[in-house]
């Protein structure tokens, strides 16, 4: 039986959109999926909703589904569809402890301090082309949703990728959102914070291809049992 290769797809965290991962594809092709509030100005609904509206991007699988920031909350929330043969998690959120805004205003300015000054302008493009209300709206219904509950469902490998020096997702969240993944794992870049996919291509690009290779090698032992192209 020939190898099935898993289609890449990505989300964008809060705010952004496909600009944030524009120089990540070019090392890595994948399908990226817009939502409310992750690109598009549109009215939020649950999380759940959101979840469902990703499955319904997945095309005929099978898929790795990787997620920025707090779409990794929606990511996870759809992981358990049985086309989702790997997960990665870029800086996942929402850590329980930033669900006051005072402590994640707090959190997110040392973390941005630790950005590159250079890609402002892209988050900030990104940020008023998404808009505000969105914004607010997907906030307010992805923080208070556990990823690491939602993870104990997925069977699959699940990598959860921080940048050493990100305070929004600290190393123990990190440890903690992988630990409650049956298959879970943490890998840290050295040097970077947040805004891995555009900071940090090269390193991110090795972990999505790391993943695509580990799911192509489980199809292949999989067999007959695998997802039929």
């Amino acid at each position: 039986m020939s190898a099935v290769i898993p289609r890449l797809v990505l989300v964008p965290g809060l705010g952004l959109d496909g600009r944030s991962s524009e120089r990540l594809r070019r090392r890595v092709p994948a399908d990226v999926v817009l939502l409310p509030g992750m690109g598009r100005a549109a009215p939020v609904p649950s999380l759940d909703v959101l979840a469902a509206r990703l499955r319904e991007r997945l095309g005929a699988g099978p898929v790795v589904l990787a997620g920025h920031s707090q779409s990794c909350q929606v990511v996870a929330a759809a992981a358990v569809d049985p086309r989702v043969t790997a997960v990665v998690l870029l800086g996942p959120t929402t850590d329980p402890r930033l669900r006051a805004l005072p402590r994640l205003a707090a959190w997110w300015l040392r973390t941005a301090l630790r950005e590159p000054w250079w890609q402002l302008p892209l988050v900030l493009a990104q940020w008023l082309s998404t808009g505000p209300r969105a914004m607010r709206a997907l906030w307010r219904v992805a923080a208070p949703d556990r990823t690491d509950a939602r993870l104990r469902a997925v069977g699959v490998p699940v990598t959860v990728v921080r940048g050493t020096r990100d305070r929004l997702c600290r190393a123990d969240w990190a440890r903690q959102v992988a630990a409650a993944a049956p298959r879970g794992r943490v890998v840290e870049l050295p040097g970077a914070a947040h805004m891995t996919v555009q900071t940090h291509p090269d390193d991110v690009a090795a972990v999505l291809r790391a993943a695509l290779a580990a799911a192509t090698v489980a199809g292949e032992e999989g067999g007959a049992s695998g997802v039929s192209p």
